[in-house]
């Protein structure tokens, strides 16, 4: 073979390298935050008592409903900051939290950039930026007791929920069918993890963190195997892993028991 031949072969290689790289670069948002628009018709928040806050997020415009607790509860509570999976809306669990409005806990869920109602793109940085404001402006809210402040995360939503918890204090964490890193879950699927571009490391937040954590996940869970909740159960320093059996990622029953559990063993509810 000729050197002229080698060099272009060597090109057509480089070439066709470079462009299946920036395929992959660009099409894991598209399969990491598919961005559901709406649901269809809106929901009725005043007739759930609930309050449509908008959250400035990095010059993007991202909504959050917060749903205090139900009427009887004492003055100041505990507060659950809710993120949700990433096909998934805050639509979608307005009314999934009732019990835990039933027990004296007020709710926020907080949506993401570029879902639903708000603007903006949604990456790893703009969801941080999100949550963050999320936090700050509920603590200023009467009603909220900074120190039961609980950030509970499903899927996608573990992530956004250990962005918070890198920048904020919390008092628990509770992680529901979510992975130990994405750079990790890419692994697992066969794909380089450097060209990861939002890494979401919650093995990194989980393993320092002083406060409780509370792991549910599938037993048959393959779209996020439930090896990354061994992995965080054993990297925390006081973790309970919940296997629910005989479910994967989308069919597992909510696990309104184990919460409550959870957060009665850790004083973060005042029994009623």
């Amino acid at each position: 073979m000729t050197a002229t031949r080698w060099l272009v072969m060597t090109l057509v290689l480089l070439a066709g390298a470079g462009a299946a790289v920036a395929f992959l670069w660009q099409l894991q948002r598209q399969v990491l935050f598919p961005a559901p628009s709406t649901r269809g018709a809106e929901l009725d928040l005043a007739a759930r008592a609930g309050e449509r806050l908008w959250l400035d997020a990095g010059g993007a415009r991202v909504e959050a409903w917060l749903l205090p607790a139900r009427a009887g509860s004492p003055a100041r509570g505990p507060l659950i900051i809710y993120a949700h999976g990433n096909g998934e809306l805050i639509d979608d669990w307005v009314d999934a939290f009732d019990p835990a409005r039933e027990w004296g806990a007020s709710v926020l869920l907080v949506e993401y950039p570029g879902y639903g109602r708000s603007t903006g793109v949604p990456s790893e940085a703009s969801i941080a930026r999100t949550m963050l404001a999320a936090y700050d402006q509920s603590l200023a809210r009467a009603g909220v007791d900074p120190a039961r402040v609980v950030g509970y995360g499903r899927s996608l939503g573990g992530g956004a929920i250990c962005a918070l918890a890198r920048e904020r204090p919390l008092s628990a964490l509770v992680l529901e069918s979510t992975f130990s890193s994405v750079r990790t879950m890419a692994k697992g699927f066969g794909l380089p993890s450097l060209l990861v571009r939002d890494p979401f490391d919650n093995l990194a937040v989980v393993t320092p963190f002083s406060g409780p954590v509370l792991l549910v996940h599938g037993e048959l869970d393959s779209m996020i195997p439930i090896a990354h909740a061994q992995q965080l159960r054993a990297a925390a320093k006081r973790a309970r892993l919940v296997v629910q059996s005989g479910c994967g990622h989308n069919d597992c029953p909510r696990p309104w028991n184990e919460l409550r559990e959870f957060l009665l063993e850790h004083g973060l509810l005042t029994p009623r």
